[in-house]
């Protein structure tokens, strides 16, 4: 049985050879090769075989010996089945020739509409029956093997094809084919160069005139630029392209063209205001284009058949419609035509080209030329359109018609005044806008001053005598008038003297100007800047300057004793949230003017923010009748609110400060221990009034009243960034900062971080609150820099949560904080610790890595207390390494051991160290002397604010240990 089976198959491998040599060429004819030549067509001469496996056997031409023999070719890649083309050349000469094969990687000509051939390379090998293996030659445009034929040799060449078409193969002598690529070379760099000029000026020209036309034209123009220079090969010299990158470039940049030339067709034709068709049919048609540069990286040849089939239909349909507007007398379409024509012949005969009946070498460039000189035409048919309007027509309008003009346009009215007759005329429009009857602003300057505000009288009167008086300048002065109705109305007076030629003023010649909406805009800022715009109430920037006058005067005159009360509706985001914004707005405006009715006329009320209303209360100076009024506000707000059907019940928590003569206070700090009294009265159930204690200040509130503190904080401007030094151990001069954030909470008073951020880290305010001091930092930061210059730039160090860390918006804050800020790259350094980057260190080096591309410098904080492993700590892009506070303090023998490790390795892989926890000189001295270059802690100084350590780094003073 096993002999049987091994009998069949050596049967079958007997059949399959024989097959092979059945289906192999019969013996070649070679083609003649000599030296007077410079290039011959080798495609008639080649025969083509299918795939037949990875291996092909094949008759040679007959040798010098007339022998025919037979040779075996592998292909590149074992298992595959290539496609072969065979030819064989004869040295009919005495002398060895070199020649170059030819295969260019994409042909215009014949490479077809439907699924055309975007060109790829051709051949992957050439094998010779004898001889030299051919030496391929670097070229990007085509497959170039260099051969060698000796004399009187006939060789048979065996190619093998990387795609089943070849376009072209020729035979070129090296220094004819050199000389071809250059002359074709410098062609290219003409016709790239001219299409390049084009579209630079087409875009100048759209920025100097913003018609549609023009970013039209101009992005037509780089269209065609950026085909030129993928057919050109010119894109390879600036992107690293695949050998068959240049197939979905190709498909791209002939779906853009198509799509810049109907964007251009559109917008120059202005079809939108012929019929909405023409808008809805481009659209979709550009929309369609836009999908198929995507579809050209999927599928590039059927995306360059649709959009070349586009391109047709685009020229034919353009020109019917082109043809269509200009026998409707549409000078657009009109000027189109020649152009449009040149075009439609263009895509004629790039058709036939395509198709294989144009077939000339000369007919690919001759294209691209064409398709510049269409383009070239366009731009000379925008500009010629463009600029032959009346308005750059020079000689038709005098200066005084378009001074005329201008004025006219700008709405102002003409006002002269005649000096030595004293009489005034404006333009009816003057009439017209104070609605007085025509001419009655017309006569002597005095009438004019009995319609100015007496406010404004003096003023105006001064003005017009200064420039009388003078005999030069300028009036400009804004008055307010009396319109015919009462109301008076703001106008701006623009105007210059004119001198006679005795040197006296004749006229006063200028315009007027309605300013009443400026003017009411800006009462409006100025309202708002110090009002509240819901209730009309003074804000808290108002009532904090108010306060601080009473307290001013109340430090002379005994009298005098302001109490602040605080009050917050409880429950009001309840309500708001079940009745509606609108509903919530309206109580609001219920309780302000509730408030306002029990005010005396020397007391204020504010609105704080939010459902938080304070009252300065300076008319009562008796405690129990503070009390008394604080019990009337009480009672007034539990009124019930009346909403559409419904009734709403409120209560309020109101905290009281007295003022006390005996231990006087600021302003900020009065209203602050009237809100820690309020926050008091709200925590032990809401509706209470409740008189400050300064045993309040100590009484901590629970985490939730606590998160919602945190939440305002920002806006409250109660967080604050200070700034510990970090000093050059050295030359003991400051390097830089870390920041540290506190909370001036105003009841606990200043919280240090390890109070607030956990709770911060849980709720994710902790973003919020790590971008502010990246802000505050980086500003500080760059005024720093520009204080002080040195080599390198101060830093600041800020340290940065898991959650900072884990955020996908992490690298865009950072980018937006530096170019806010404007610092030196690399001085604004994170500090990550060692146990969040082990976490997840696959993650956390991606993160690291693109904040160190930004160019913010990374420390690692706390290192030596977590778990790092050194091969892990050489992948991430550290520059400094902090070392923890328990090995700087001094805790028995081992410290200089470990310390000097540290330093070392630190020093190995390229980082500096930060030592943090320097309490003592000596602590200092011993860092040093081991190789620490900087430190921070005790010895060099508590954190200080902005301002203190800007005074650190002005002048000389160095710090002391």
């Amino acid at each position: 049985m096993l002999q049987f089976i091994r009998v069949i198959a050596a049967s079958l491998a007997m059949i399959t050879v024989m097959a092979m040599v059945a289906g192999a060429a019969h013996a070649l004819e070679p083609v003649s090769v000599n030296g007077d030549v410079d290039a011959i067509d080798l495609l008639p001469a080649v025969e083509s075989y299918s795939s037949q496996g990875d291996r092909i056997q094949i008759q040679t031409a007959p040798g010098a010996d007339g022998i025919v023999r037979r040779i075996e070719v592998r292909s590149k890649q074992p298992g595959t089945n290539p496609h072969w083309i065979v030819f064989a050349l004869a040295n009919t000469t005495d002398e060895q020739i070199d020649r170059i094969v030819v295969a260019p990687h994409f042909r215009l000509v014949g490479s077809g509409l439907v699924w055309p051939d975007l060109g790829a390379s051709r051949i992957a090998e050439i094998t010779p029956s004898q001889g030299f293996q051919p030496e391929r030659q670097d070229d990007d445009d085509a497959d170039v093997f260099r051969v060698t034929l000796d004399p009187g040799s006939r060789i048979t060449f065996v190619a093998e094809l990387r795609t089943a078409k070849l376009p072209q193969l020729y035979l070129w002598d090296p220094d004819a084919y050199k000389d071809k690529v250059n002359s074709l070379t410098l062609y290219k760099g003409i016709v790239l160069g001219i299409a390049g000029l084009l579209a630079l000026f087409l875009t100048i020209a759209f920025v100097v005139k913003g018609t549609a036309m023009f970013p039209a034209a101009a992005a037509l123009a780089w269209a065609v630029l950026a085909y030129l220079a993928i057919d050109f090969g010119f894109l390879h010299k600036f992107l690293a392209i695949a050998p068959d990158g240049d197939r979905v470039w190709r498909a791209g940049a002939e779906a853009v063209f198509s799509a810049t030339l109907l964007v251009f067709l559109f917008a120059y034709l202005n079809l939108n205001r012929w019929h909405v068709r023409y808008s809805v049919v481009s659209a979709l048609w550009l929309v369609a284009l836009a999908a198929l540069v995507g579809l050209a990286v999927i599928n590039a040849p059927v995306a360059a058949g649709v959009a070349r089939i586009s391109i047709a239909t685009l020229a034919v349909v353009g020109l019917l419609i082109i043809v269509f507007l200009a026998f409707y007398g549409y000078d657009r379409a009109v000027m189109l035509i020649p152009t449009w024509t040149l075009l439609l012949g263009w895509v004629a005969a790039a058709g036939l080209t395509i198709m294989g009946h144009l077939t000339n070498d000369l007919v690919q460039p001759a294209l691209t030329g064409g398709l510049v000189l269409v383009v070239m035409l366009i731009g000379f048919t925008v500009m010629q359109h463009a600029f032959a309007g009346s308005a750059f027509a020079p000689g038709l309008m005098t200066d005084s018609e378009r001074k005329a003009l201008a004025l006219t346009g700008s709405g102002d009215v003409v006002w002269d005044w005649d000096v030595p007759a004293d009489r005034i005329y404006v333009s009816p429009e003057a009439d017209q806008l104070l609605g007085v009857a025509p001419g009655a602003l017309d006569g002597p300057a005095s009438g004019w001053l009995d319609l100015v505000h007496i406010f404004d009288r003096d003023r105006f009167r001064t003005a017009l005598d200064a420039v009388i008086d003078q005999r030069r300048g300028r009036v400009s002065q804004d008055f307010r008038i009396r319109a015919a109705d009462g109301h008076y109305m703001w106008l701006n007076l623009k105007a210059r003297p004119v001198v006679g030629s005795d040197g006296e003023v004749v006229r006063c010649v200028g315009t007027v100007s309605d300013i009443t909406e400026q003017k009411t805009a800006e009462e409006r800022l100025l309202h708002d800047a110090v009002r509240d715009n819901l209730t009309g109430l003074p804000n808290r920037e108002l009532f904090t300057d108010r306060l601080d006058t009473a307290l001013t005067f109340a430090k002379n005159d005994p009298s005098i004793k302001p109490t602040v009360l605080l009050l917050d509706l409880d429950r009001y985001k309840q309500v708001n949230d079940a009745v509606g914004h609108s509903v919530g707005d309206s109580i609001l405006l219920t309780v302000s003017r509730r408030l306002s009715r029990l005010l005396k006329p020397r007391d204020s009320v504010c609105r704080i923010f939010g459902d938080q209303f304070g009252m300065l209360l300076l008319s009562e100076p008796d405690p129990e009748r503070i009390s008394a009024f604080a019990e009337a506000i009480r009672r007034s707000l539990r009124a019930p609110v009346a909403v559409a059907d419904r009734e709403i019940f409120l209560t309020a928590s109101i905290g009281v400060a007295i003022f006390d003569p005996q231990a006087p206070v600021k302003a900020d700090e009065l209203i602050k221990d009237a809100e820690i009294a309020m926050y008091h009265a709200k925590k032990i159930g809401g509706d209470r009034i409740e008189i400050f204690r300064p045993a309040m200040r100590v009484e901590r509130p629970d985490r939730s009243t606590l998160e919602a503190d945190l939440r305002r904080a920002i806006e409250r401007d109660e967080l604050k960034v200070l700034f510990q030094p970090v000093v050059h151990l050295q030359d003991r001069t400051i390097a830089g900062f870390e920041a540290i954030v506190r909370w001036e909470h105003p009841k606990l008073g200043r919280l240090p971080p390890a109070e607030f951020t956990a709770m911060a880290e849980e709720t994710g305010l902790i973003v919020d609150v790590g971008l502010f001091v990246l802000d505050r930092t980086a500003r500080q930061l760059s005024i720093w820099q520009r204080l002080v210059e040195v080599d390198p730039p101060l830093f600041g160090m800020v340290n940065i949560s898991s959650r900072q860390l884990l955020r996908q918006d992490l690298v865009q804050d950072l980018k937006a904080v530096m170019a806010r800020a404007g610092i030196e790259r690399g001085s604004l350094k994170l500090e990550v610790s060692e146990s969040l980057v082990m976490e997840n260190p696959e993650y956390a080096a991606q993160i690291l890595a693109q904040l160190s591309d930004l160019g913010v410098g990374l420390a690692m904080d706390g290192f030596g207390t977590g778990y790092s492993s050194l091969s892990y700590l050489q992948r991430f892009p550290f520059d400094l390494l902090k070392i923890d506070p328990s090995f700087v303090k001094p805790n028995g023998r081992g410290r200089p051991v470990i310390l000097r490790s540290i330093i070392g390795m630190a020093g190995d892989l390229g980082m500096e160290v930060i030592a943090d926890g320097a309490e003592t000189d000596s602590d200092a001295e011993e860092l040093g002397q081991l190789g620490c270059q900087f430190a921070q802690g005790e010895a060099f100084g508590d954190p200080v604010t902005a301002e203190e350590a800007r005074r650190l780094i002005a002048g000389p003073v160095r710090l002391r240990a």
